[in-house]
């Protein structure tokens, strides 16, 4: 919960004893908004929405978001779930329009919102800068989904400005939704994202555009790993022009590093004979592994596990069968992947779970006839 004197990036597991109390008011309801609105909705919490379309205000009600926004409406919290570029105009005019509410927003820069507020005068000890980290690569109300933040990190861009009773009510709401707080200062939370959304996004979109001038041959061999990659290429362009423009000097920084990193492979390439060239690309590949094995995985632990590959066949509740065979067997499946190549009658399920159960599932998985590929 934000107030003086805490310390930056610090992640709250325990709920909170007071669950948030409503109306809360969500203006804009696109994917973020309407995600927000159904979980508090679910819980019982008032939802009020509001849009620049009728339209959509409309669809997210009718998805259970909450109900349209009224004159008589008295919010406790409001929240502002609008595109980067208009986000501080949107919160400083929810924070005149509702005197008794604290406001915060759900944009993915945090440091241009709040110098762009204290810019223009906005009462910043009722505003609160968060970033749900979350989302999909569809967007709308169509795509949202109650349970879209539980476990998933939530920033609060903490400043001097806001008090600890203020603050304590955007941990409510975070927590409410199965999300876990945690505290940046907001430099610090757009350089952490540049690193971890913003430049994947662009290595994502040039990967993806390089596969337009592939040859039908090439992308009829495309496997998981291209997929991967390109997940995230389909996102929105129009947001994201906003997010990195908004974020542009963070991202900057990134991409020279790349391109340092991309140069020394190119030069290795180039001259593969020459001393040292394998030496590079087995160091660029080594810092690579060592740098994904640092990302947390399932309960925020660092994520290590065992990879086993089992071929499924094409048919009706195979993969249901399998699911079941792992769990008949007590092994706690971390994540499963399934490819399915094309003109295949089988796919391969790629299941992930702790080394010291790899032995247990494989003799189960042999004595079910499953058969494991790699």
């Amino acid at each position: 919960m934000p107030g003086a004197g805490r310390s930056p990036a610090v992640a709250y597991p325990c709920p909170v004893t007071q669950r948030l109390r409503g109306p809360v008011r969500i203006v804009g309801t696109g994917l973020l908004g309407s995600s927000i609105g159904m979980g508090l909705t679910r819980l019982g919490v008032e939802v009020t929405l509001a849009d620049v379309s009728p339209t959509a205000v409309r669809l997210a009600a009718d998805y259970g978001a909450g109900r349209p926004a009224g004159l008589g409406d008295a919010p406790v919290l409001v929240v502002v779930a609008v595109p980067p570029d208009v986000t501080a105009d949107v919160v400083a005019r929810e924070l005149d329009a509702h005197r008794d509410a604290v406001v915060i927003d759900v944009a993915s820069v945090k440091a241009p919102i709040l110098a762009d507020l204290r810019a223009a005068g906005a009462d910043v000890s009722r505003y609160l800068g968060t970033h749900p980290m979350a989302g999909r690569e569809r967007s709308g109300a169509l795509a949202g989904r109650a349970d879209l933040f539980v476990g998933r990190p939530w920033v609060v861009a903490d400043h001097d400005a806001i008090t600890y009773a203020r603050g304590s009510v955007v941990d409510d709401l975070i927590l409410d939704l199965g999300a876990i707080p945690i505290e940046m200062d907001p430099e610090e939370h757009d350089r952490s994202v540049a690193t971890v959304s913003h430049v994947p996004q662009l290595v994502s979109t040039l990967m993806g555009a390089r596969l337009q001038d592939a040859a039908d041959e090439a992308l009829r061999l495309a496997g998981q790993g291209v997929r991967d990659v390109t997940r995230v290429a389909g996102s929105d362009p129009a947001l994201w022009v906003q997010i990195l423009s908004a974020n542009a000097p963070a991202v900057a920084e990134q991409l020279r590093a790349l391109r340092a990193d991309l140069d020394r492979l190119v030069d290795a390439l180039d001259d593969v004979d020459r001393e040292g060239a394998r030496r590079t690309l087995a160091d660029v590949l080594a810092d690579g592994r060592a740098g994904v094995e640092r990302l947390p995985g399932k309960h925020g632990q660092r994520s290590r596990f065992t990879r086993i590959a089992v071929r499924v066949d094409d048919r009706p509740g195979q993969l249901a069968r399998l699911l079941t065979d792992i769990g008949d067997a007590n092994v706690n499946m971390e994540d499963v992947r399934l490819e399915h190549a094309e003109g295949a009658q089988f796919g391969v399920a790629e299941i992930l779970i702790a080394p010291e159960t790899e032995q247990r599932l494989l003799e189960a998985l042999d004595a079910r006839g499953w058969a494991v590929v790699s």
